[in-house]
């Protein structure tokens, strides 16, 4: 499915969040099934791994880095990617992370990847050859050129024009991150959002949620958690994402509060005030 936007005030706007994927750890369709939702014909029903390609007032970063990304990147015609941000480190969100190369090698530069500690030291083990010794490496572009920034919850950072705030979510006992960016906050695999972190999500005109399915789950938010959620902090709009193939795109839809919606891969929302 192509780009659309969904945020329908007018006017240009500086910056875009585009979700790449909206699909849970195994996408849909997964592989082997025959439900509804993986033999669907209806293109909101496929949905790669969690993506996010955000287009800066100075450039495009990722937020994670799934299985996927190179299709993700080409299919939303990304041109150069200058940074990453990691919500965590499970494999679903950063087992692409050497499609990244291909863009440092073009700068010429280290590629930043913002990221807390133990993402950095779960990313050094899973891709230990990109911080080898380089003269050891057999040719320049054998490994890609990655310089890591450390990210704190509640501390804004700066990403190719837009100020970006980490927020601590918790997905199970795994302490991760989200990210708010001016109105936008992105919040996928969580499962509760701390007290300390309220303050965080107040005031948004968009809401990205993850919802992984209609029952509930012992790591991730379901649909009336989330539902729960988005009228606490009451967002003019909410997105759910990294959705399994419980859910049914327009099933869904026509389910949910008015100003709740699943998103799709491809849809791009406006970002103001970063």
């Amino acid at each position: 499915m192509g780009t659309s936007s969904r945020n329908t005030e007018s006017g240009n706007h500086a910056a875009e969040l585009v979700l790449t994927g909206t699909g849970t750890s195994i996408g849909v369709p997964v592989v082997g099934c025959d439900c509804a939702v993986c033999t669907s014909d209806d293109a909101s029903n496929r949905r790669m791994r969690s993506g996010v390609l955000v287009r800066a007032p100075n450039g495009e970063f990722v937020i994670d880095t799934g299985p996927e990304l190179r299709l993700q990147l080409i299919q939303n015609r990304a041109s150069l990617v200058q940074a990453a941000l990691f919500t965590h480190a499970h494999a679903d969100h950063v087992m692409g992370l050497d499609d990244l190369r291909i863009f440092s090698h073009r700068m010429d530069s280290d590629l930043p990847l913002f990221c807390e500690d133990s993402v950095e030291q779960a990313i050094r083990q899973m891709f230990s050859y990109a911080f080898a010794d380089r003269e050891e490496l057999a040719h320049r572009f054998a490994a890609p050129r990655f310089q890591f920034q450390r990210i704190v919850p509640g501390n804004p950072f700066d990403v190719l024009g837009l100020q970006v705030t980490p927020i601590r979510l918790h997905h199970g006992r795994l302490p991760i991150l989200g990210f708010r960016i001016g109105d936008v906050a992105f919040c996928t695999d969580v499962s509760s959002v701390p007290s300390e972190s309220n303050e965080y999500l107040q005031g948004l005109d968009t809401l990205i949620l993850g919802a992984l399915r209609y029952r509930p789950h012992p790591t991730h938010l379901h649909v009336d958690a989330a539902v729960q959620l988005a009228k606490k902090f009451k967002p003019r709009q909410t997105f759910l994402t990294h959705m399994a193939h419980d859910l049914d795109h327009a099933t869904l839809h026509n389910e949910l509060p008015d100003g709740i919606e699943p998103a799709h891969d491809g849809l791009a929302i406006s970002v103001r005030g970063g």
